[in-house]
């Protein structure tokens, strides 16, 4: 089993379901997890909960880096917070992936600092995973989205290699073995969007073995047309926010209504199934994480609001993602279209 290294610092409910969600890890699966931040914090928290000790081990840093502080500032001013420590764990060998739910722009720099930038690559690829309807044979509930806020800005070729880093991704992890890329644009007609996006579709298109389905428009994002979309961060970081913002409001909605008169109950009452079910698709807990692709390590970044189902979740995605090799998958993808 693959040793998954935990930045127990990260998130707003670290570090309590951070180290709660790795306790329950240990009890379903035989993933090693190394804990990184306060011991004695981390150690009273596992000891007021069920876990396995054979699979947890500690490692102690008192420096952590806020949800609100100044990614780089912080480095400057701190020797060791949890994420680097972490990272560095990787790096050296002593875990094969990193999972946090901290400040994402700390956990890119940690990644940048520590791992190495798979050969050909241009840009490293934030992603995101989200349901959406399932419509073509063999699709998985999610889709997954690149980039969602690493790079705002993308030059053509950049939009290639993420589409080139999604589709490995979906093929090791979602275990399609032809996933659908789609360019995210304003109109379905290869002239559209400008240069850059008119040029990537050209490129996209002739990269023999991608299952390019040409440009797709933002009411094609849940009705699984593409299993992977590509767009620039500033596109997919507004993409990623909506998504959010609409499960926030259904679940408001519901709740609310739960509370209200009885036409509402009863009306709650009569679509319970349908709604248990669209609950579950917007939970993000479910899902744990999604990764940054284009670094030779896993990395698995969780929402920053994660309870202990979401960290639990996250650690089993990493672990799948290096058993199935997904680095190396994106390092041939990219090669071959080299």
């Amino acid at each position: 089993m693959p040793t998954i290294a935990v930045d127990a610092a990260g998130g707003d409910h670290a570090p309590e379901a951070v180290v709660r969600g790795v306790a329950q890890a240990s009890l379903e699966t035989g993933i090693q997890c190394l804990l990184v931040g306060e011991e004695d914090r981390i150690q009273a928290i596992l000891d007021r909960a069920t876990y396995n000790p054979e699979l947890i081990s500690i490692v102690h840093t008192r420096e952590k880096i806020g949800m609100d502080e100044d990614p780089r500032l912080a480095f400057r001013a701190k020797r060791d917070p949890s994420i680097l420590v972490a990272a560095q764990l990787v790096a050296d060998g002593k875990a094969d992936a990193l999972v946090s739910a901290g400040n994402t722009g700390a956990c890119v720099l940690a990644c940048a600092r520590t791992f190495h930038v798979i050969p050909g690559i241009r840009r490293t690829a934030l992603a995101s995973v989200y349901p959406r309807q399932v419509r073509h044979p063999g699709q998985d509930p999610l889709a997954i989205v690149l980039d969602v806020g690493a790079t705002i800005r993308c030059e053509p070729i950049e939009l290639v290699q993420f589409a080139l880093m999604g589709s490995a991704y979906a093929r090791r992890i979602s275990k399609i073995a032809a996933p659908r890329v789609g360019l995210l644009n304003m109109g379905r007609e290869e002239t559209k969007g400008g240069e850059v996006l008119v040029e990537a579709h050209r490129r996209l298109r002739s990269i023999e073995g991608l299952n390019f389905v040409g440009n797709i428009e933002g009411n094609d994002l849940a009705t699984g047309e593409a299993d992977v979309i590509v767009c620039e961060g500033l596109v997919g970081n507004a993409i990623l926010k909506m998504v959010e913002g609409l499960a926030d409001v259904f679940r408001n909605v519901t709740e609310a209504g739960a509370r209200g008169s009885l036409r509402w109950r009863l009306g709650l009452a009569l679509l319970g199934a349908p709604l248990r079910r669209l609950r579950q698709l917007t939970d993000y807990t479910r899902y744990g994480g999604a990764p940054i692709l284009g670094f030779d390590r896993v990395f698995i970044k969780c929402h920053g609001r994660s309870g202990e189902s979401a960290i639990r979740n996250a650690v089993k995605v990493a672990a799948k993602a290096v058993r199935d090799e997904v680095p190396r998958e994106i390092a041939q993808a990219v090669a071959e279209m080299a």
